[in-house]
């Protein structure tokens, strides 16, 4: 698999290996989103001991360990009955070479003995600690790593030299990977999402409605059950799990729509959501100028892209797909389409702003995101305080030129605003894929920016 981007996790890593004294570092995230690619890359011209866990036995799991480490030395593996005595093992032989070791999946060697961290703990004050090594600890379950190793209770809080919390693709940074013209590749990413794994699984020398009956539509293809696998290997019993990120897909945003859509009671389903929320499944967001944690008009959102596209079409339509999947694609995805990926247009817009800030095309702000209030709703909106400065964009992703009327109804929404003092600057945006109907920019006053799709290329 080609390796794309994550320049800055590279850096960080060659920082902790090449600065003097040893490396405590901490890896995690998502599942498929590259931690294990990272890390060889990393490792890949350095000296290193790699060691995948899996959920088998605890003496297995430190057998291998201990054969990994005798083999990059060299060594006759030694007779170890416990794990003081395999970081004993491993300690001796970091003393006299620097090598950096690896142990991904942690999480299942936790899952088999919890005093793991302890173990750690003394092998990084007694032993690694007098060494130029370095220790990388990495895994997908993403509440065990910040609990049982970031966590203030874990025997490793305060040991670690750095970590990497790794995330998805954004849509800037997976664009090098997606081989289409803009218009698809940001179509594309309404599919796939940022998820390395998904996104070079695509082969973009096809079309887009290939490659989604190909590797998501067919019964063999790995994206056809990945969500059901991925919730599988989080949860005991997804199936509540499952129901409550259709109803997310489909438009039941709220806890009262969600619970209205899924029979869930309000009690139960905060749990769930709050479990979806740490498994980094969903999110939950307010709007822009109000507080994260005093608010109660909050939304919640599918996190991932291709989740996203699954519980919303994949998932409700199983049974057709078995039979004939051509003319789900034909008759449900295609024509539905355009209004999903609206939705993943917003994000790359955002995006924009964010870049068009740095690059100083647009004033500074210092919070960017989705506003709403009753019945009005502004895709993007951008707070300076320190200025008393307002940015109200749209975004289209529509067939049809932007023209007068959405100027005139962002005018009349941005009354509606409740922010700042009533002698606030107002700025403004517009995102159009199909561009501006003729002689709207020249109408326009300098506080209005419209951006096509060839001002959002060379933003993104």
């Amino acid at each position: 698999m080609t390796f794309y981007d994550r320049e800055a996790e590279l850096n960080a890593l060659e920082t902790t290996f090449e600065s003097p004294g040893h490396g405590f570092q901490v890896v995690y995230g998502r599942r498929r989103v590259g931690k294990t690619e990272l890390l060889k890359k990393f490792c890949r011209d350095r000296p290193h001991v790699y060691f995948l866990a899996a959920q088998e036995a605890e003496h297995r799991q430190r057998e291998k360990f201990v054969d990994q480490i005798a083999a990059h030395f060299d060594d006759r593996v030694p007779r170890i009955d416990d794990w003081d005595e395999a970081f004993d093992y491993l300690g001796e032989k970091l003393s006299a070479e620097q090598c950096i070791v690896v142990i991904d999946e942690f999480p299942y060697l936790i899952a088999e003995n919890d005093s793991l961290p302890s173990y750690i703990q003394s092998f990084i004050d007694e032993q690694l600690q007098h060494t130029d090594s370095m220790l990388v600890v990495c895994g997908s379950s993403v509440s065990t790593m910040e609990s049982d190793v970031l966590g203030h209770e874990s025997p490793l809080y305060g040991r670690r030299t750095g970590q990497i919390d790794l995330q998805p693709f954004s849509f800037q940074q997976a664009r090098e990977a997606i081989g289409y013209d803009l218009t698809d590749a940001i179509r594309s990413y309404a599919i796939t999402g940022g998820t390395p794994m998904y996104l070079t699984l695509f082969d973009y020398t096809t079309s887009l409605g290939e490659n989604i009956q190909t590797h998501i539509l067919t019964r063999t293809a790995m994206l056809y059950n990945e969500p059901e696998f991925l919730l599988r290997t989080e949860l005991r019993n997804p199936a509540r799990y499952l129901s409550i990120l259709e109803a997310i897909a489909t438009g039941h945003t709220t806890p009262k729509e969600i619970a209205g859509a899924t029979g869930i009671d309000s009690g139960p389903l905060s749990k769930y959501l709050q479990t979806l929320r740490r498994l980094r499944l969903i999110d939950r967001e307010v709007p822009v100028t109000a507080s994260a944690k005093q608010s109660k008009r909050s939304r919640y959102h599918v996190a991932d892209e291709f989740l996203r596209f699954w519980f919303r079409f994949v998932e409700p339509n199983r049974s057709s797909i078995e039979e004939a999947p051509g003319i789900v694609y034909d008759g449900t995805i295609k024509p539905n389409l355009p209004d999903h990926v609206a939705t993943t247009f917003e994000d790359v817009c955002q995006e924009a702003i964010w870049e068009a800030i740095r690059r100083t095309e647009l004033d500074s702000y210092s919070e960017v995101g989705r506003w709403w209030y009753g019945e009005d709703e502004i895709d993007i909106v951008g707070l300076a305080p320190d200025d008393d400065r307002l940015l109200l964009a749209e975004c289209k992703w529509t067939s049809e030129p932007v023209g007068h009327a959405l100027v005139s109804q962002l005018r009349e929404k941005a009354e509606h605003v409740r922010w700042g003092p009533d002698n606030r600057t107002e700025e403004f945006a517009v995102f159009s894929k199909s561009g501006f109907v003729d002689g709207l920019g020249d109408e326009l006053d300098n506080n209005w920016s419209l951006f096509g799709l060839g001002e959002l290329e060379t933003l993104v």
